[in-house]
């Protein structure tokens, strides 16, 4: 077992930093929001959703810990799929927010499940063979798939955020806001049906490279970034690093 590429040092490391920025502000990161103020012992799933991601990450760069970090990252975000993203799209299903915050949650499951289908061993094999192998990358794509379309549609249904968004220097903002939705949706299906689906999650992840280096960088360096910019740019950098794990996955395999 061994750092396996790039993208899994990033991913990992990545994940430590989400865990000691849970820490040092004290409250949910933008990948583990959602959890309603009236919930149990609220702030300690704070620190605990922080911890997970700090020692996962770490544990993902070493090779005695590499597969149980795997299993404990993919876990939790399932857990948080199921337990807090899920039931609000039932509470409310024409809510576009709510369906983007799914979305994210559904690509950082998908990032890790490749992780662990990457490091299964043969208790795993043996009593989770639906979860590894080619298997268990199906799943993982199609859950990315997924997520990919409402974090496209985002951009139609927050046009007017979006289209502020878009650099000054660019012209046709309001074209350049229904492209980018456009092309978060195309990458999505592209996955989902396995239509160019490499080039469609390599796409996805350098389009979130580039909404980070064109659009939240100047914002965060030069302008007057709020909390809401800060944790977007944040949750840009999260999912970037989940894209980049899922175009990873399709290293050796036939695509059209």
């Amino acid at each position: 077992m061994r750092i396996t590429s790039r993208a899994h040092a990033f991913f990992a490391v990545t994940m430590m930093g989400l865990g000691v920025l849970g820490v040092i502000q004290g409250h949910f990161t933008p990948t583990f929001a959602g959890v309603p103020e009236s919930f149990p012992a609220r702030q300690v799933l704070v620190y605990l959703s922080a911890g997970i991601s700090f020692l996962a990450g770490l544990g993902l760069l070493w090779p005695r810990t590499a597969l149980i970090s795997a299993r404990v990252l993919l876990g939790a975000f399932l857990l948080w799929l199921l337990a807090f993203r899920v039931p609000l799209l039932f509470r409310f299903p024409t809510n576009s927010g709510v369906w983007w915050a799914t979305g994210d949650t559904a690509a950082m499951s998908a990032a890790a499940w490749v992780l662990f289908v990457w490091f299964a061993g043969e208790w795993d094999h043996r009593r989770l063979g639906f979860a590894t192998g080619d298997k268990g990358l199906r799943i993982a794509r199609v859950l990315y798939g997924f997520g990919l379309i409402p974090i496209g549609a985002a951009h139609f249904t927050f046009l007017a955020r979006t289209v502020s968004l878009v650099p000054a220097w660019l012209p046709w903002h309001t074209a350049w806001a229904y492209f980018t939705g456009a092309a978060f949706i195309a990458a999505g299906l592209g996955v989902l049906t396995g239509v160019f689906a490499r080039l469609a999650a390599t796409l996805s992840a350098i389009e979130m490279g580039l909404f980070i280096l064109l659009v939240w960088v100047p914002i965060d360096v030069m302008g007057r970034p709020t909390a809401s910019d800060w944790a977007e740019t944040v949750g840009s950098w999260v999912l970037m690093a989940a894209a980049w794990m899922v175009a990873d996955s399709y290293r050796g395999a036939r695509t059209p």
